[in-house]
């Protein structure tokens, strides 16, 4: 079962990183540096927990749990900042059918005991 889910943390963190291009390319400076960042940061911790949970590294709780705070961040901040409209659906539609379900998964994986993710 960690290694399903580790494939799907790992692949939602590859995802992530020609999305930081896209922002990076099509966002104000200004912003582009903020969004970037976050979205960055959870690559990172989606790559590593993916990865542990691959491994069968227990130590795959931390980041897990910091993608899980980054995810729900991210979501809330685009529905807050999101233009009536297209853009807030757009937003609602990520939050409800990536973000925070990966949120989830990833609370559940950092909550989890060791010997139940392998």
């Amino acid at each position: 079962m960690g290694r399903r889910y580790g494939r799907v943390l790992a692949g939602a963190g590859l995802v992530l990183l020609p999305w930081l291009g896209y922002l990076a390319g099509t966002l104000p400076p200004e912003e582009a540096a903020a969004w970037v960042a976050l979205d960055a940061l959870e690559a990172a911790c989606l790559l590593t927990a993916g990865t542990r949970l691959l491994r069968g590294d227990p130590r795959h709780r931390a980041p897990a749990a910091a993608a899980a705070l980054l995810l729900v961040t991210d979501a809330c901040i685009d529905i807050a900042t999101a233009a009536p409209g297209a853009e807030l659906a757009g937003a609602l539609a990520m939050a409800i059918g990536a973000e925070l379900p990966l949120a989830a998964l990833c609370t559940v994986l950092a909550a989890r005991s060791t010997g139940t993710t392998r």
